[in-house]
């Protein structure tokens, strides 16, 4: 275990870090909102930090394996939330817990909130929060990776351990710097598109700008309490819900997409075939239900909240336009059932990835094929590409162990005071990186308690790392040398 280099790597992701709060900086000087010292006391002390962790082992050997990327990234992932909870402490004077809560929300692109008053937020708070979602969107550790190799530092081991979805080997360029620098061009090109359209439709340049953020890293942060209901606009939901789904589709596709200057490979990949094909699916049952039970008078706006809510939700943005949890009926649940399934593999969304239940759903058709025929021999594929026993067995083992920890943390959140309602929505939304939920939690997490805000943490982190990143540290094995 390479212990040294291991620090010497957190002190300089650390350091990187710190550098993203300067623009906060610029829009307290701007704005003039009076959080200008704080912004500058997290940035010295998030710095000095990583640099002293990073100066007395820079000369440590900088080779690492895939063990000590899983160390790395969970390390980066704890120590950095707790560096991004100072300005919430010392600026809008948040306890720890609540502070914690809302950076780990952020950067994990959940959208749950403790804070009740966003409206009357300073400007720079607000912006720091939708930043905080638009970092943790893509993963600064991919960012990190892009310039690893100039400082002669691998980065395959941690790109494995962070990138989201089942098949992480995949890259779409041959080397991995390449693959991260040309994944943040995307990024950052579909950000400024969408900053634009919201700024085009009617949103302040500041409200485009933090909202584009929330909303390409589908993290659904708002600078409203009323979120995007806020601007009651026709235009930016529908820019909301293009973006939306952007960042829920595989960014390899984006890419291809942009090189061939086409649309076809949207639909030629199986995957985003069938997340597009559910959303339609969960659109047309929930708009029925909707005007069956009579809670728009109006057909179009049955469908038009139905499409919004869908999107939002299966993308893990969150974004509301209206409050689900008082629909009518099953909906409510049905739509925190859809945030299992999420986004697909290697984009921002949460979620299990449409790739995994996929997966699921075709080998138990395959089960029932060979009770049927038991001799046939039909390999399990994915469109043309034919998948490995390997990978397989790796699904069903990641949904084995997301059941037993999503049950885990329901009875634990139950013991922790909330009902069951309350519990089932607040470890769903939390692992799956939703954001709303239902009961207690169906818009703020405020009025829980330390135990119940605590447990959430932990269930956000383990959601974006996908669980296993996190569980492999309390294996035995894994330690020994």
């Amino acid at each position: 275990m390479k212990r040294l280099s291991i620090l010497a790597i957190v002190g300089f992701l650390c350091m990187i870090f710190s550098l993203s709060v300067i623009p906060p900086m610029l829009v307290s000087l701007i704005y003039d909102d009076g959080e200008l010292l704080h912004f500058v006391i997290s940035f010295v002390l998030i710095h000095v930090t990583g640099l002293l962790l990073w100066l007395p082992t820079r000369k440590a050997a900088t080779d690492f394996q895939r063990r000590e990327g899983f160390i790395i990234v969970t390390l980066f992932w704890v120590v950095l939330s707790v560096m991004s909870a100072i300005p919430f402490m010392i600026g809008p004077h948040l306890s720890f817990v609540d502070a914690l809560f809302e950076a780990v929300s952020g950067f994990t692109t959940t959208g749950a909130t403790v804070i009740i008053g966003l409206d009357t937020l300073p400007p720079s708070v607000l912006y720091y929060r939708g930043q905080l979602q638009w970092l943790g969107g893509m993963g600064l550790i991919v960012l990190a990776v892009a310039i690893m190799p100039m400082l002669g530092i691998g980065g395959m081991q941690l790109y494995k351990a962070e990138a989201p979805g089942p098949m992480k080997e995949e890259k779409i360029k041959p080397r991995l710097a390449e693959t991260a620098r040309s994944l943040w061009v995307l990024y950052v090109g579909l950000t400024g598109a969408c900053a634009l359209g919201y700024w085009l439709t009617g949103m302040s340049p500041f409200d485009a700008i933090v909202h584009s953020f929330t909303t390409v890293s589908t993290g659904g942060f708002s600078t409203h309490d009323a979120s995007l209901g806020y601007f009651d606009s026709v235009p930016i939901d529908l820019i909301a819900i293009l973006f939306m789904l952007a960042g829920g589709l595989n960014f390899a596709l984006h890419y291809r997409a942009v090189i061939g200057l086409s649309l076809r490979p949207y639909w030629q990949d199986p995957e985003a075939r069938t997340f597009l094909t559910f959303i339609v699916a969960a659109i047309v049952l929930i708009a029925s239900t909707l005007w069956w039970f009579g809670e728009y008078q109006q057909l179009h706006e049955a469908i038009s909240n139905s499409v919004f809510e869908v999107v939002s939700v299966i993308t893990s943005t969150g974004f509301g336009t209206a409050d689900f949890s008082s629909w009518p009926s099953f909906l409510p649940v049905t739509l925190i059932f859809i945030s299992f399934i999420g986004g697909c593999g290697g984009s921002t969304a949460g979620g299990m990835k449409v790739s995994r239940v996929l997966l699921m759903f075709k080998q138990g058709a395959q089960e029932i094929n060979f009770l049927i025929h038991p001799r046939s021999v039909r390999p399990l594929r994915i469109g043309k590409q034919v998948l490995s026993p390997r990978i397989s067995q790796a699904i069903w083992g990641f949904f084995s162990v997301y059941v037993l920890v999503f049950s885990l943390f329901t009875l634990l959140m139950m013991a922790a005071g909330l009902d069951q309602v309350t519990a089932f929505s607040a470890v769903a939304t939390c692992i799956n990186n939703l954001g709303p939920g239902l009961g207690e939690v169906a818009v703020t997490f405020a009025s829980v308690g330390t135990a119940a805000k605590l447990l959430g943490t932990l269930a956000m982190l383990l959601g974006r790392l996908e669980i296993f990143t996190i569980l492999v540290l309390l294996s035995p094995a894994f330690w020994r040398d």
